[in-house]
């Protein structure tokens, strides 16, 4: 189920630095320093790994860095490839499944979004209780036997929520909850669909994080997600919307959920 790729990137990655690995990270946009945080730092681009998809979105580089943080082993992928760059919901299959041939067990993704609730704003974190498929893509398609029939009702693992909720209070720092629904992109949303959006019980919307987490139900890990707002959402405000925006205010949330997963991998690697 892993795949010789996974298998043998998981290979090398121990070959040159290996640890007990126990989480993996995806880094959306605007968490560059977290993956500059690591320590004695394994780095390889994604071009270099057989399988792993190149990134052609500006903000995400595109590389893997194995290594601590906060003194827990962790793999980061910094960067993801979106369904929108090539169509391939399965995109990131193989960077997911590298992790679990590594040990790893919690998978943290993390994206930027657009709000459909006016008290959470851009700069503001939300905290993914469940999602909506809206793209209507699935990574598992074609996927041969029964294990492709994941169950997703608990898709965002409850004690990991606790936890993060909790690295968040300790940091005095505002977190809130809601559900992500995801759209193919890559242009904007209309304003009749996020609309829709809201009357289907949506609360951020945005084009990434959902085909991760159902590999990462696949191969059996335990997923938690926190989306970075960047802007409420088409016809809130009249503006149009941009990956301009995105870029320049994503880093402003990033700050704070850096802080977020730093103390969440602190209170880990003290249990």
């Amino acid at each position: 189920m892993i795949g010789p790729e996974a298998e043998a990137a998981a290979a090398a990655i121990r070959a040159a630095n290996d640890l007990p690995y126990s989480v993996g990270l995806i880094l959306g946009s605007g968490l560059g320093a977290l993956a500059e945080a690591v320590s004695d730092p394994l780095r390889i681009p994604y071009e270099d790994l057989a399988g792993f998809p190149a990134s052609g979105v500006s903000s995400h580089r595109g590389e893997l860095i194995a290594g601590r943080l906060e003194g827990v082993p962790v793999v980061v992928l910094a960067g993801r490839s979106h369904y929108y760059e090539s169509g391939n919901a399965a995109a990131m299959r193989v960077p997911v499944a590298t992790l679990k041939a590594l040990g790893c067990d919690t998978l943290i993704a993390t994206n930027a979004a657009g709000s459909l609730r006016t008290h959470v704003g851009p700069g503001d974190l939300m905290l993914i209780t469940d999602h909506i498929n809206f793209a209507g893509a699935d990574p598992l398609i074609g996927e041969p036997g029964e294990a492709r029939f994941v169950g997703m009702t608990g898709a965002y693992d409850e004690s990991l929520r606790a936890a993060l909720f909790g690295a968040a209070e300790r940091e005095g720092i505002a977190l809130a909850s809601g559900v992500y629904m995801w759209f193919s992109g890559p242009s904007f949303e209309t304003p009749a669909e996020i609309r829709l959006a809201r009357t289907v019980g949506a609360d951020a919307v945005g084009m990434s994080t959902v085909p991760e987490v159902i590999l990462g139900r696949f191969f059996g890990l335990r997923v938690a997600a926190v989306s970075t707002i960047t802007n409420l959402a088409a016809g809130m405000t009249g503006a149009e919307l941009s990956h301009e925006e995105t870029k320049q205010i994503g880093p402003l949330g990033a700050v704070k959920l850096e802080r977020i997963l730093r103390r969440f991998l602190r209170d880990r690697g003290l249990r």
